[in-house]
């Protein structure tokens, strides 16, 4: 008998995000999706400098940046730059997804199921989208295992934070 480890609870601030989602229907999902695209925070400036091709997202069929800024406190902050007027989607998810991790702990992010995008998108048919949508889910979760695993001592943190 393999020893099978139960799933991680996911994190309030995502059950809600799941919840809320599920609640809607198709017409209403879409709405929402509208308004959680004007949503996404502004790139600040000092991520405008960095060389972006370790923060590209390739899997995705829009150009999408992921920056994470690690705070001195422990938590992650992530800021996406994304043409939010050609792609009101992939904006929309990310400022969902980033709401619900943003200035959390890095365990938040890693306590995501890896199912998310699907959950949050069925019924909208996003398909042809879904690979992009996982690919920007990984890479919030492997920038969230690197902060914790620097938090205890063991590696550098992905960005350095810096100050606003």
């Amino acid at each position: 008998m393999a020893d099978e480890t139960p799933p991680a609870p996911v994190p309030p601030s995502v059950a809600r995000v799941l919840q809320y989602f599920r609640a809607l229907s198709r017409e209403d999902k879409m709405q929402a999706l509208v308004q959680y695209s004007k949503k996404l925070e502004p790139l600040p400036e000092r991520f405008r400098m960095l060389d972006r091709g370790a923060f590209t997202i390739p899997e995705c069929q829009t150009q999408v940046d992921l920056f994470p800024d690690l705070r001195p406190d422990g938590t992650l902050h992530f800021y996406a730059d994304v043409d939010a007027r050609r792609s009101p989607t992939i904006a929309a998810f990310l400022a969902i997804l980033l709401g619900a991790v943003n200035d959390q702990p890095p365990s938040t992010a890693l306590g995501i199921p890896l199912d998310f995008a699907r959950q949050m998108m069925d019924s909208i048919g996003l398909g042809a989208r879904e690979v992009g949508l996982n690919a920007m889910l990984a890479r919030v979760k492997r920038y969230a295992a690197q902060a914790a695993a620097e938090s205890a001592g063991r590696i550098p943190p992905p960005v350095p934070a810096q100050s606003t």
